[in-house]
């Protein structure tokens, strides 16, 4: 074995690089709770210097932080998840400022409240849901300068 068998190289992840991310699965706001989480997977390789540092595929963690299902008179369904860190292959942990996914469905409140005066069961008009679909798309921003190795 060659001694370039175990060669390790550090590489620093600098601040403000945007990692593409995707949700792997559908989700839907009535279907999951506070502090439930989500996966993303990387998008493609982040490569510095030459090398991947994060490599295509490495999953990353979302916590729900809002789920809110659609209600009758119109009031619509909300889903926020946070997305706060990656841990790479190598278990170092990279962290994002601010990378929240916001989905809303539509507020039919005011369509509920004005067809409930003329026909009563209106009211019962729901929101839209709130669903984040399979393959949704999101950049998160590297927080800070991060010293990954590689192997």
């Amino acid at each position: 074995m060659s001694l370039n068998t175990f060669a390790q190289k550090q590489v620093t992840i600098k601040a403000g690089t945007i990692i593409p991310l995707q949700s792997v699965k559908q989700v839907k706001a009535a279907d999951v709770s506070e502090g439930q989480t989500v996966d993303f997977q990387v998008v493609q390789d982040v490569n510095v210097d030459g090398v991947s540092a994060i490599p295509h595929g490495t999953l990353v963690k979302g916590r729900v932080s809002e789920a809110r299902k659609s209600t009758i008179a119109g009031t619509k369904g909300r889903l926020v998840i946070n997305i706060n860190s990656l841990n790479t292959p190598d278990g170092e942990s990279v962290f994002f400022s601010n990378t929240d996914v916001r989905i809303y469905g539509k507020n039919r409140t005011p369509l509920a409240v004005i067809t409930g005066l003329f026909v009563w069961p209106c009211l019962f008009i729901p929101g839209s849901k709130a669903v984040l679909p399979a393959g949704y798309e999101v950049q998160a921003t590297v927080a800070a300068n991060t010293p990954i190795t590689i192997k």
